[in-house]
């Protein structure tokens, strides 16, 4: 299987002349899990935002298998976003929102998952907030594109919800390049492969998860 690399290049953002991102590179190719880390503020959920083209920058760079992407509506293919609030409307049922998102070859195979297959006579109300995460994460990899950006996937979530959430990740990124933000930075630790850290508006790709201590974001016994 050929490897797909997104670049994200020279990234610069000010919030009312506060600077939040200050010269950010960040490289995600597909087979890699990349745990995006940071205190509140330091710029995460801004950058995945900036990459999906939904927040402007002052400067980027955007390049996937070497070819700079100009125009937001030309990631479209390329890159899927999770953002941190639910996307689905209350109204849908589960089998509308597949039958909308998911490819039509592909909703037989999609509805064998066992999760899923609880919840197809459900409308979208009457999901709980960890199977409505489930259902939109699955949505999410399920697309054609090579890079899934997952903006805050374990939030408000059960420890076996996480679980299995954290195999549908790592399941996927066999095939996907995998960008994943969390205040939960336990299972981003634990399912990612790469770590990097936001601090002073910088990001600092890091080698081993140590690091995390070194750099203050966490202290001794915590990983």
């Amino acid at each position: 299987m050929t490897n797909h690399i997104l670049e994200v290049d020279s990234v610069q953002k000010q919030f009312n002349q506060k600077v939040v991102l200050s010269d950010v590179y960040l490289k995600c190719i597909t087979g890699e899990i990349i745990g995006l880390l940071g205190r509140n503020g330091s710029g995460k959920s801004t950058l995945l935002k900036i990459i999906f083209g939904i927040v402007s920058a002052d400067n980027k760079f955007v390049r996937i298998d070497g070819k700079v992407k100009f125009k937001t509506s030309d990631l479209l293919n390329e890159i899927s976003y999770l953002p941190q609030e639910d996307f689905i409307p209350n109204s849908f049922s589960v089998k509308k929102a597949i039958q909308l998102a998911i490819e039509k070859q592909k909703i037989d195979f999609f509805e064998k998952d066992e999760m899923i297959l609880s919840l197809l006579d459900k409308k979208i109300n009457q999901l709980s907030g960890g199977e409505l995460r489930y259902l939109e994460i699955k949505l999410i990899l399920a697309n054609s594109s090579k890079f899934v950006l997952l903006d805050e996937p374990y939030n408000g979530l059960s420890p076996i919800m996480i679980d299995k959430i954290n195999l549908l990740i790592i399941d996927n990124s066999s095939e996907k390049g995998i960008i994943i933000t969390d205040h939960n930075y336990e299972n981003v630790i634990k399912v990612s492969t790469k770590l990097i850290l936001m601090k002073d508006a910088k990001a600092y790709h890091l080698k081993d998860k140590k690091e995390l201590i070194e750099k203050g974001y966490l202290i001794e016994g915590m990983i």
